[in-house]
């Protein structure tokens, strides 16, 4: 090929070309994330156990959780640890939570009790109610969860407790339980993903968020912060937010072993699964712009690159490129989502998952469009 005939093959001779470059350039934005982000969860090595058993103080939120305390609560306060409370925050529960509580005190002197005050100043945050869980800690370690959350293991304090030299936040990973059905799938899928993003963020000195059904920090932090003080008048983000406001690329750490993980059971109702996500979706405005701003591109390349390989197929001929391409992508996206599976969990998932990947780049657009109509909703 001349120069000549290098000129007129890189022409753009229509407005197909120009498509085709846009395609292409969002393959590489693709391949970036994968390649130097998303890769890092697939081939993170676990730490070991560092020998070092530092005062934990366990918190929990509960709001009408009395039948999840019984089944959960033991599994939390029988942890194999040295040196650990588990401190119960009652958030204004209307059912028996507060007598189940007052029964397992008789019998574990580390439990401690924590009311939440019933007024309509406070009535609904969860914010408010963890922070009196966390001014309730005797120790500067606090490790937080959920009541509808149980423990992987006997060992989940000792691995969520390894904070590293200069570490101060450890960013656990929470599953929900596999049972049958289309909605538990799209739940543990979103969980995956979600999972595989934050996780390899923070493994690339970019952490952005946590979870709160499985979560550390040291009490410090949290009071040099001021807490939540930033976005109380939000009603969730008690997690995502402040680690967004908090942790940078030398104080967080991630911990995915599978004996450090918590498991919850999903929600089984497409309205309430709708509801929940609402709220999360209440937060990701807030985040601080160079989060936004990567978090976008990777979404916004992944609809241009899906959205213009179906348009591309119909209209391009030959469709070599375009489909070599689409088929590179997922050839390289495959290992990366099987080897992260192996750690966290989801490998079910694994051969579905084009398919759900294309449900959420649809659903997620709607969903934060219905959350500029929808009136928002209490925490419960």
């Amino acid at each position: 090929m001349d120069a000549t005939e290098l000129i007129k093959f890189i022409e753009f001779n229509s407005w197909l070309d120009y498509l085709i470059v846009v395609y292409l350039g969002s393959f590489i934005i693709q391949l970036f994330f994968y390649l130097f982000i998303f890769i890092r969860l697939a081939f993170h090595k676990a730490l070991q156990f560092n020998g070092r058993y530092s005062p934990v103080s366990v918190i929990i939120c509960a709001k009408n959780e009395r039948d999840n305390l019984l089944e959960f609560l033991p599994l939390y306060l029988n942890q194999e640890y040295a040196q650990f409370e588990v401190i119960v925050v009652n958030d204004s529960s209307v059912d028996d939570t507060e007598d189940v509580l007052k029964a397992f005190a008789l019998q574990f002197k580390h439990l401690k009790i924590v009311n939440v005050p019933d007024t309509d100043r406070f009535y609904g945050s969860k914010k408010f109610a963890l922070t009196l869980g966390i001014k309730a800690a005797q120790y500067d370690n606090v490790l937080l969860t959920d009541a509808d959350c149980k423990p992987a293991s006997k060992h989940w304090i000792k691995y969520m407790s390894q904070y590293q030299k200069d570490k101060k936040i450890v960013l656990g990973f929470g599953a929900y339980e596999r049972k049958k059905g289309l909605l538990n799938k799209l739940i543990r899928f979103e969980t995956f993903y979600t999972a595989l993003q934050y996780l390899s963020f923070a493994k690339a000195k970019l952490p952005y968020m946590g979870v709160g059904r499985n979560l550390a920090y040291t009490s410090e932090i949290f009071f040099k912060n001021k807490g939540f003080a930033t976005h109380h008048h939000i009603l969730s983000g008690d997690d995502d937010l402040f680690i967004n406001e908090v942790a940078n690329k030398i104080n967080t750490e991630i911990v995915i072993h599978q004996d450090a993980q918590t498991v919850s059971n999903a929600k089984t109702s497409y309205n309430d699964w709708f509801r929940q996500k609402q709220r999360h979706f209440l937060t990701g405005s807030h985040y601080k712009f160079k989060h936004k701003l990567m978090l976008g591109l990777l979404q916004f390349s992944q609809i241009l690159f899906i959205g213009l390989f179906i348009a591309l197929v119909i209209m391009v001929r030959p469709v070599y490129l375009i489909v070599g391409v689409f088929v590179l992508r997922y050839i390289i996206q495959m290992p990366i989502f099987k080897l992260s599976a192996n750690k966290i969990g989801g490998k079910d998932l694994i051969i579905l998952s084009p398919l759900f990947e294309i449900f959420f780049m649809v659903f997620n657009p709607i969903m934060v469009i219905l959350n500029l109509i929808v009136k928002k909703t209490k925490w419960s």
